[in-house]
């Protein structure tokens, strides 16, 4: 997917794409440590697996990959996930899909002994963290055209850099699989590069090699679907997977080396998605009761102990579809709360956010859906701070 030339000149990358891919070309060649960590969702997985057959086809080795449990570690880089890591330092420490916001335990990564370079999608909170290098569209300085890629697709124009003439045209067609289900996961704009990977990778499913795709064209339920559906199916599947010793469920079945053990993961992760499906609903219901007398309120905002912070985001996206307006809910815990944010087009929610930040311990994401982080003292402080923010917004 060669990128256009302008008025005949040396067409622009993202910022310190071809540093990154040096940095680890150099890391693989010299057989460092290399650590690979992403988001708990499919787009992390995608990110992680394109990377890690790279790095493996460039002759490199890679020590550990971790995805967090999203219960009990959150979002993002974490402290426990560092103190794991402790003992393969020094090494090279790639953080993908997340990490953007993660200031302080960026700090605590270079203390520990790792090099990090972050490769990361989400808005750009006012300053960078200080990691050694980043690739983020959003980032000052960057001059590439289009912006809204989901983490896979930066790493896809990654691993174009990376493997050069070594990208052959079944491997592109493996990552571009890939880059477009996390397009179609991650709810990003399906137009110029994201248009690519979707005309090029959904059709490709059809024809898969990888075993934890290729499961799914082979079940009887999913016989007549086109690949837009077969699409959903997977990600359905993908996102209804926990951890397990800090591997993704997803990640293991998209990494299944053959389709008999691909059938056991997919058959598991179905029946998953069928349960989550479930009490998604159970939740979403439980809101529309809690609202009813809250419906002048220009946002909705609530909470619950016993909702899985997997299940805020989708509820989130759900309630925001009924009643369009900004939707903030969360999974309380016993100190915080973790939250999804899902917000109509015209509205940035990491901007509301922003607005509340000193009430907030993290928070991130696209402007249409994002998450946080709060300790519980603060909860009312700070939805009153957001419904005066809002109220402001309405009346621009």
């Amino acid at each position: 997917m060669p990128m256009k030339s302008v008025k005949g000149g040396k067409a622009p990358e993202i910022k310190n794409l071809r540093k990154a891919a040096e940095r680890i070309k150099k890391a693989a060649k010299s057989k460092e440590r290399i650590i690979l960590y992403g988001d708990a969702d499919l787009d992390g997985v995608g990110a992680v697996i394109i990377l890690k057959e790279a790095i493996r086809n460039l002759g490199g080795e890679v020590a550990i990959v971790y995805f967090p449990d999203r219960e009990t570690e959150g979002y993002g880089i974490n402290e426990t996930a560092l103190k794991y890591f402790k003992k393969y330092a020094p090494a090279l420490l790639i953080v993908m899909d997340c990490g953007i916001g993660n200031f302080v335990e960026i700090k605590l990564a270079k203390k520990l002994g790792f090099e990090v370079i972050i490769i990361d999608h989400h808005r750009v909170l006012g300053k960078l963290p200080e990691a050694s290098i980043i690739v983020n569209p959003y980032q000052k300085g960057d001059k590439y055209p289009f912006k809204d890629f989901a983490a896979t697709g930066v790493v896809f124009k990654l691993a174009e850099v990376l493997l050069g003439n070594k990208l052959t045209p079944s491997l592109k067609n493996n990552f571009l699989e890939l880059a477009a289900l996390a397009t179609v996961a991650d709810m990003m704009p399906q137009e110029k590069d994201n248009l690519e990977f979707l005309n090029e990778g959904l059709p490709s499913l059809k024809n898969t090699f990888r075993p934890g795709l290729r499961i799914f064209l082979q079940l009887n339920q999913f016989y007549g679907k086109t690949s837009r559906e077969l699409a959903q199916k997977i990600i359905s599947a993908c996102h209804a997977g926990g951890t397990k010793r800090h591997l993704n469920e997803g990640y293991l079945l998209l990494t299944s080396i053959s389709v008999k053990e691909a059938e056991v993961l997919a058959k598991e992760l179905l029946e998953k998605s069928w349960a989550r499906h479930l009490q998604i609903k159970e939740i979403t219901e439980e809101i529309e009761e809690r609202i009813l007398k809250k419906l002048a309120e220009p946002i909705i905002f609530e909470g619950n102990k016993s909702w899985p912070i997997l299940m805020a985001g989708p509820a989130a996206s759900k309630i925001y579809n009924t009643y369009k307006k900004p939707v903030f809910l969360y999974s309380q815990r016993e100190k915080d709360s973790q939250g999804a944010v899902r917000t109509p087009a015209d509205i940035d929610g990491v901007k509301a956010m922003m607005h509340c930040s000193k009430l907030l311990e993290t928070y991130g994401g696209h402007p249409r859906a994002a998450g946080f982080r709060i300790k519980n003292e603060n909860l009312e402080k700070f939805k009153e701070c957001l419904i005066k923010y809002f109220e402001k917004c309405l009346k621009r």
